[in-house]
């Protein structure tokens, strides 16, 4: 059975799409990108992990550059040579996830005490 060649999308495309439902991630040099913010390296590497277990359970895996205290995520698909569906549908459950702050929800789970330095996590936009 042969796949059917993915739709790359033009530089156009993709800015408007990034503007209407991932307003966080930009494109520059053929790849969709977000640059995630951290406090610390723990949570930077617990961020990596994270988008490495939705990468791999999509079968779609990112470049990621790492520092101290941040990290940024790079989406292309390289057999289709460009930005197609499945960078978008990932860039959104990665945006999901890591920006997931449960003590907004009001419900049981109170999320991470930003204020304590020993337990700060992402810095949420």
């Amino acid at each position: 059975m042969e796949r059917q060649k993915e739709r790359v999308y033009s530089e156009a495309e993709i800015v408007e799409r990034l503007q209407k439902e991932l307003p966080k991630w930009f494109y520059e040099n053929g790849w969709i990108r977000r640059k995630y913010k951290t406090h610390s390296w723990k949570a930077t590497l617990m961020v990596i992990n994270t988008i490495g277990h939705l990468a791999e359970a999509a079968f779609h895996h990112p470049d990621i550059t790492a520092s101290y205290a941040w990290l940024e995520v790079r989406l292309t698909n390289h057999a289709a040579k460009g930005v197609t569906d499945k960078d978008f549908e990932l860039a959104k459950k990665i945006e999901e996830v890591v920006q997931w702050q449960p003590g907004l929800e009001g419900g049981a789970l109170e999320g991470t005490p930003n204020s304590d330095q020993r337990f700060a996590y992402i810095k949420y936009d």
